[in-house]
């Protein structure tokens, strides 16, 4: 990644500045998580007894949003398999679960059962200044459970962040001789899931696919930082955290916008509150939709769902 800074319209290259220690890395990054990837730190440094004795995770975590751990694992030099590391992460999380859900419940105080947490939706990241090809490679299948990002720190306090992203349509259980020899990666995989839109929309019908492709290219048109997140019971648009969440049904789609009850401005009244009420998606609003929704009032309720996130974003300190 470069970066330039503009000097009378002479572009000069701005240095970089290397961690000295993982923990640096580490440290920068536990205090942003929530701005950087908003999830909650639950502990620093987490110990995992294992067979082979005491190992620890960088950084426990979870998402809030999907209910999920979600491990981060820090790496200030180029060596090591990263999908060795992560499957074998993720096969302790799920070998020890009644642990991890001590340590969730004693975060929130709260005893937390095992139910409620998706555990097909557990995954790694891993953050590195720097990533060989091997280990970029060696994660481009499309359902694998990691993700890989970048830092960059310069001069001046600047710090850029950036994501390995995944363009292979195989998957990791197609690669035979790994997927065989190797019974940890067939064990998690049976339990992690990384799912797909396409899974969403084969569910439904050629109209509702139509109504749901409609809003999806509206909603893009609100920003140019919004993705969207294939989960197992939803497919979440977000920018830092969801705003939007589309659960597919037959003859309709229910449309979840992450906002606080009190908060959304309905004047047609379109919308239903959901707060006491059991859903999949995030928020307190659900607006079903179907071919008579008028989509114009429907991309009004979703503006203010992203502005909202857009404004507590904006609003957030940056350590």
């Amino acid at each position: 990644m470069e970066l330039y800074k503009n000097q009378g319209g002479k572009l000069v290259s701005i240095s970089t500045s290397n961690f000295k220690v993982e923990r640096e890395l580490q440290k920068l990054v536990e205090e942003n998580l929530n701005h950087l990837f908003s999830l909650t730190l639950i502990q620093s440094e987490f110990p995992s007894v294992t067979k082979e004795g005491r190992k620890r995770f960088d950084s426990l975590c979870f998402d809030e949003d999907n209910n999920s751990f979600v491990i981060i694992e820090y790496k200030n030099k180029e060596k090591g398999s990263v999908i060795d590391q992560g499957f074998t992460y993720l096969s302790r999380l799920l070998n020890n679960k009644p642990v991890f859900l001590h340590r969730l419940g004693e975060h929130f105080d709260r005893h937390v059962k095992e139910n409620e947490i998706d555990w097909s939706s557990s995954k790694v990241i891993f953050i590195s200044p720097k990533f060989t090809s091997y280990q970029k490679e060696s994660i481009n299948f499309k359902d694998l459970p990691f993700e890989l990002f970048e830092v960059v720190r310069f001069e001046g306090g600047l710090v850029g962040f950036s994501q390995i992203e995944v363009d292979s349509n195989e998957s990791i259980t197609n690669d035979g001789k790994s997927f065989e020899q190797n019974g940890l990666i067939s064990q998690v995989t049976r339990e992690v899931k990384v799912y797909s839109e396409q899974k969403h929309l084969d569910y439904t019908t050629d109209e509702i696919r139509g109504i749901y492709e409609e809003i999806k290219e509206r909603v893009f048109e609100i920003g140019d930082d919004i993705k969207i997140v294939p989960r197992k019971e939803y497919i979440g648009f977000k920018t830092k955290s969801n705003f939007l969440d589309v659960e597919f049904q037959k003859k309709q789609l229910k449309l979840f916008l992450n906002m606080k009850e009190g908060e959304l401005e309905d004047p047609m009244e379109v919308s239903r509150d959901v707060s006491n009420v059991g859903h999949y998606g995030n928020g307190d609003y659900e607006v079903r939709v179907n071919q008579t929704t008028d989509l114009d009032y429907l991309l009004f309720l979703i503006r203010q769902s992203y502005n909202s996130k857009l404004i507590k974003e904006i609003k957030k300190p940056i350590k």
